[in-house]
């Protein structure tokens, strides 16, 4: 198995200089991210009820999901973004459309669907702990009966219009309820063969549920997931040799390269011989939340940027370190950032 090592500044510079020309199509479950900021010392308690009444007294939305990939990308300083997806015709929809605008990002190829709800993650939390411990429990909005076969239809010609005009599609399997997102098993049977007919174009797919169903197309596992476990106890690592030979099996049946992340330890990946990705080490409290979707931005914008799926892995790896950083929001990272972070893993590497 190779380790990758080395990795020099002015190739990151090189990638970098290249994102603005990148253009992306984001294909997936786009999801409203709803904060309430409640403060505890305000609470009242209802005559009605007795209950405690939490009072909000701000209100933030952002895009979630395949939006909170649209995020990084556009902050990393991708060029032309498109979201393929849907929402339903009510207020989240519209504050989840005004989002991936604010971010550069079309939303032209966002379907409307009256009769669906958009997908939304209400989060209330305590203003006076930005730790997680100040997480209320969430409250989620989802569709949760089979999305019909138009709007299905509508999904696949958004897809078709845009292939001719863009680098890379991102491919992001959010709803667990079987064939009641986006990314249903028709739309996953027609990405394996779109995959085939525009080879320049890079399809890297990621799925809370559904990850090792996808064929042609770059996919983006866990440790767990790449050997079939479907529950894993905490703290558990897959050893290294058997984590190797299901990569090596899992790209056998998918039929294109693997990036298998490990947590705060890297990525391994398959392109097609084994190359392990060390991560960056950081110190001090971490929020992971929307990790895995700042890693694939940055990954697919360098690959696309002309990086090697090694070289890619690394670049997601430091955009995942500087994201998890930030606490009770959805991180971001910028370019600036990537040259730092790389001099902070190349110490960490003896270099």
């Amino acid at each position: 198995m190779n380790i990758l090592k080395t990795f020099s500044s002015d190739r990151l510079a090189e990638l970098i200089q290249r994102f603005p020309k990148i253009r992306i199509a984001v294909l997936g479950d786009f999801f409203l991210d709803k904060y309430l900021e409640v403060d505890p010392r305000l609470a009242e308690t209802s005559l009605e009820t007795g209950k405690i009444a939490h009072q909000v007294v701000c209100v933030r939305s952002s895009p979630g999901a395949a939006g909170t990939i649209v995020s990084n990308l556009a902050a990393l300083g991708a060029g032309a973004l498109h979201a393929i997806g849907l929402t339903g015709d009510d207020g989240e929809g519209y504050e989840l459309r005004q989002g991936l605008s604010d971010l550069r990002c079309s939303t032209d190829r966002l379907i409307y669907a009256p009769d669906r709800k958009t997908p939304t993650y209400l989060k209330p939390r305590d203003i006076t702990d930005p730790s997680l411990a100040g997480e209320h429990n969430r409250y989620d909005t989802k569709n949760r009966t089979p999305t019909p076969s138009l709007i299905q239809e509508q999904i696949l010609a958004a897809l078709d219009a845009l292939l001719p005009q863009v680098d890379a599609v991102i491919v992001q399997d959010q709803v667990e309820e079987e064939d009641c997102g986006v990314v249903t098993g028709r739309v996953m049977t027609a990405l394996a063969e779109r995959a085939s007919q525009y080879p320049n174009v890079i399809f890297w797919a990621d799925s809370r549920r559904r990850i090792r169903r996808f064929r042609s197309v770059i996919i983006k596992p866990n440790q767990f997931e790449a050997v079939g476990w479907e529950s894993a106890p905490p703290d558990a690592r897959v050893p290294m040799d058997q984590l190797g030979e299901a990569t090596l099996q899992l790209r056998r049946e998918i039929g294109a390269p693997i990036c298998t992340t490990c947590s705060s330890a890297g990525m391994l990946v398959s392109d097609p011989e084994l190359t392990w990705v060390p991560a960056v080490r950081v110190e001090g409290p971490i929020d992971p939340t929307g990790a895995g979707d700042s890693a694939t931005a940055g990954a697919v914008l360098a690959l696309a940027a002309g990086a090697t799926l090694p070289e890619a892995a690394l670049v997601g790896n430091l955009v995942a370190s500087i994201t998890i950083q930030q606490l009770a929001t959805t991180g971001v990272a910028r370019p600036e950032e990537l040259l730092p972070r790389l001099a902070l893993w190349q110490s960490q590497q003896g270099k």
